[in-house]
């Protein structure tokens, strides 16, 4: 399985996530917690072997352990992503001074930004959800999303430009 995922054959790459899916997903779900992230993770551990499948070295017991590799990059992402989005969040709270439940502005607020990522559509709506929501870092979202860094950091600006103008306007409505 291992020569033929090098070779680039799209029947090797279903193979391994039949055979080892559920490894990944274990380990996955293991370290975070979260069925939805692990079931993530699973997706883009498989995507990057098919990506990056011309780097294994085949071998018997090559792929299991590749696959594992992989798996701890990606698992890394989320927790960092996790860690920076927690920041963040203290960081808001700090700035606002406010402790506790959020009022009923902030939830007005934070529905009227969900409103505009939507209204946005995509590809930019979508970047926005990835890298404000989902803490992704541009190039994650890039290989997600399989488009150039430069496009994904253009629709970024833009939107968070819209999204800027968009709050200001809600703030002077007060």
């Amino acid at each position: 399985m291992a020569v033929q995922l090098s070779e680039g054959q799209p029947s090797a790459i279903e193979a391994a996530y039949r055979h080892y899916s559920h490894l990944v997903y274990t380990i996955a779900l293991r370290a975070l917690g979260d069925r939805q992230d692990a079931e993530d993770v699973t997706q883009q551990v498989f995507l990057a072997a098919w990506r990056g499948a011309e780097n294994l070295r085949p071998s018997p017991t090559a792929l299991p352990g590749w696959l594992v590799g992989i798996a701890r990059h990606k698992i890394a992402d989320v927790l960092q992503a996790r860690g920076q989005e927690s920041r963040r969040l203290r960081a808001v709270a700090d700035e606002t001074g406010r402790i506790g439940p959020a009022t009923s502005r902030d939830h007005a607020l934070e529905i009227a930004v969900i409103a505009e990522l939507e209204a946005m559509g995509d590809p930019r709506g979508q970047i926005l959800r990835m890298t404000i929501m989902e803490g992704m870092s541009h190039s994650d979202v890039a290989d997600r999303l399989d488009l150039p860094l430069g496009t994904v950091k253009s629709h970024a600006r833009r939107g968070l430009i819209h999204l800027r103008s968009m709050l200001k306007e809600v703030r002077d409505d007060d």
